[in-house]
């Protein structure tokens, strides 16, 4: 995800691309996670750019918005993976893109603009996951931080120094009992702070991720507070372009698989592991990052990943997301709603069909030479489609019995001196037209 640095980046190229500009040209194309779902439509945001100027560029953490001649203005959120495109220039802070300069709008485009004066500028928000936000705020510029949702978030640890000083944040880490990690990730606390920049600042602070706030020592919040500043400072004013932050960060070295037989290490030879804090991934130093409090791994079992894993480092958590989409589907399907209410576990249904089947009593069973009940409502309606009743139909067949037996005995061969055979085999062969004729009815 974006943070602090590589929004402070785009917001350099805004001012450098756009800014002072009039929008000649405004297309979006609707999306209703990054437009509707924060009250904002593409048509709206057409129409509230279409020939304006553009005036300013601003940014408070992992928000931004361009200044409008006049309101409402567009604020912007890159989501998870968001970003900014600028035609013929390579916006990107770590993974520069291959140039395809000959399709445009790019993939996963939200919208585009292109300025009215010379040269022209044409600009792209893109979002493959859908996670960006864009929203429409009417109000005047300069109190675009005192309305929702920048009001909500917490101060800017480079714009707002004045604010997050030593002893507000020394406040802030006591009035909770959360691990401190967790703290620095909420935006109400602290804006722009996201995964990989707080795994440097703790680092640089030499602190567990999962100790908890309010366990810190004086020495370790001030180190904090200075860290703080020193590394979001740091990949603001560098623009996250990672090939200029020094040697010793984690971000250098944290990407990538590492092997069982050889972990991810920094530099100095110090390997590096990886634990969840916060439901994010982190990567900490363990000989670096010693525990000097009360640690959420170690009161409530260890959250930490096996040293030396051969997993990703961010592969980890996509497939734990993975699996908890499998097993919630598989519940859905086990338990569908019906009328807008959860149906009752399948063990409930059991038992209650169990004790159905106990107080229905049991069907008598049909007489062996009895067909089933499919049966003999067939042989109904045929018998009675030829306008034959059932008794007529069971003498006809009766009667061509008869027939053949009668021409059986007048070809039987003459008697011999054999009556005891005779007798024997004449019982049989009637018995047989018997069972012969009983079939028939």
């Amino acid at each position: 995800m974006p943070e602090i640095g590589e929004v402070a980046r785009i917001v350099h190229y805004l001012h450098k691309h756009l800014v002072g500009k009039t929008l000649a040209v405004v297309k979006a194309q609707h999306d209703e996670n990054v437009f509707g779902k924060v009250g904002t439509s593409a048509a709206e945001f057409e129409k509230a750019l279409t020939g304006k100027e553009v005036v300013g560029a601003r940014q408070q953490g992992k928000y931004f918005w361009l200044v409008m001649s006049s309101p409402p203005h567009p604020l912007f959120h890159f989501g998870m993976a968001g970003w900014w495109k600028i035609r013929n220039h390579e916006t990107a802070y770590y993974k520069p893109s291959k140039h395809d300069e000959s399709t445009w709008p790019p993939k996963y485009w939200k919208f585009t603009l292109q300025t009215a004066e010379p040269p022209k500028s044409e600009h792209a928000f893109v979002d493959s996951r859908r996670f960006a936000r864009i929203r429409l705020i009417d109000c005047a510029a300069e109190e675009m931080r005192n309305v929702s949702p920048l009001k909500e978030n917490g101060p800017d640890p480079v714009i707002d120094k004045d604010i997050l000083t030593e002893e507000w944040l020394v406040q802030k880490l006591q009035s909770k009992h959360v691990p401190v990690k967790a703290l620095l990730l909420d935006q109400a606390n602290i804006s722009g702070i996201g995964n990989w920049v707080g795994d440097e600042l703790l680092l640089d602070a030499k602190i567990h991720p999962e100790q908890y706030s309010n366990t810190l020592t004086p020495a370790q919040m001030k180190q904090l507070h200075k860290s703080i500043h020193y590394v979001c400072s740091t990949a603001v004013e560098l623009r996250a372009e990672s090939d200029k932050f020094p040697e010793t960060w984690l971000f250098k070295h944290r990407w990538g698989k590492g092997k069982k037989d050889d972990p991810q290490r920094l530099p100095n030879g110090e390997k590096i592991k990886f634990l969840t804090v916060g439901g994010r991934t982190s990567a900490i130093i363990p000989s670096i990052q010693k525990k000097t409090g009360d640690v959420k791994a170690d009161l409530h079992g260890s959250s930490e990943e096996n040293e030396g894993s051969d997993e990703d480092e961010e592969a980890i958590p996509k497939k734990a997301k993975k699996a908890a989409r499998k097993n919630q589907k598989a519940k859905d399907e086990d338990e569908p709603e019906t009328d807008g209410k959860p149906a009752k576990p399948a063990a409930a249904k059991s038992k209650k069909r169990a004790v159905k089947d106990e107080e229905e009593p049991e069907a008598k069973p049909a007489p062996e030479d009895e067909p089933p009940p499919s049966k003999r409502a067939k042989a109904k309606p045929k018998a009675e489609s030829n306008g034959i009743s059932k008794t007529e139909a069971n003498g006809a067949k009766a009667s061509k019995l008869s027939k053949r037996r009668a021409k059986e005995i007048d070809s039987a061969p003459p008697k011999t001196n054999q009556p005891q055979e005779q007798e024997t085999e004449e019982p049989s062969r009637r018995r047989r037209a018997e069972r012969v004729s009983y079939a028939g009815m």
